[in-house]
C-alpha cells in the first residue's frame, strides 16, 4: 500500500537552450526512430547539444540529434547518426508553431528527450533569442544566488 516512487524518465537535456533563449510555450511530440536507434537511445547514447528544430512542407523535423549506433547493431542497415527525424505532431501544433515561427520571428528548440509508456518523446520548446545582455544578467542572478546559498549555509552550521 506504500507508495511507488516516481520514476525519472528523462534520458537527455538540453541545458543548454535555457542559456541562449527566453522559453515562449512547450510542446511534446513523438519521434519517427529506426529500430537501431531506439536500442541505443535505451543505452543513452543520444545527444541534443548542437540540434535544432525546424520546418519543411508542412511538417516538422529534428536535425543534428546525435545518437551513436550500438556495435551490436544489425550489420544490414547503414546507421546514419545524424539522420534527420521527422516530428510526430497534431495538424492544429504544426499550424501554430508555422505561424510564430514565421510570422513572430521564434525559433523551436530541442529541449529534452524521455520516455512515456516506452516511447520517446521530445519537448520542443517555443522560444525566443535572448539579446547579450539578458545572458548577462542571467548569469549574475545565478551567481549572486548561489553566493545567497553559501552564506546561507554558512550562518546554518
Amino acid at each position: 500500500m506504500g507508495k511507488t516512487k516516481k520514476q525519472d524518465n528523462t534520458i537527455v537535456v538540453n541545458k543548454k537552450a535555457s542559456h541562449e533563449y527566453h522559453f515562449i510555450e512547450d510542446f511534446e511530440a513523438g519521434l519517427e526512430l529506426q529500430g537501431w536507434e531506439v536500442k541505443s537511445i535505451r543505452a543513452g547514447k543520444v545527444s541534443l547539444n548542437e540540434s535544432y528544430v525546424f520546418i519543411k512542407d508542412g511538417e516538422v523535423f529534428l536535425t543534428n540529434c546525435h545518437i551513436t549506433p550500438l556495435n551490436s547493431a544489425s550489420t544490414h542497415v547503414n546507421a546514419e547518426p545524424n539522420r534527420l527525424k521527422k516530428l510526430l505532431l497534431h495538424r492544429h501544433q504544426i499550424n501554430h508553431l508555422i505561424g510564430a515561427v514565421e510570422r513572430k520571428g521564434l525559433t523551436l528548440v530541442a529541449r529534452s528527450l524521455y520516455w512515456i509508456k516506452g516511447k520517446v518523446k521530445l519537448k520542443v520548446i517555443l522560444a525566443q533569442g535572448k539579446k547579450l545582455h539578458d545572458k548577462r544578467a542571467a548569469s549574475k542572478e545565478r551567481d549572486w544566488n548561489r553566493q545567497k546559498q553559501r552564506i546561507l549555509k554558512g550562518n546554518n552550521s
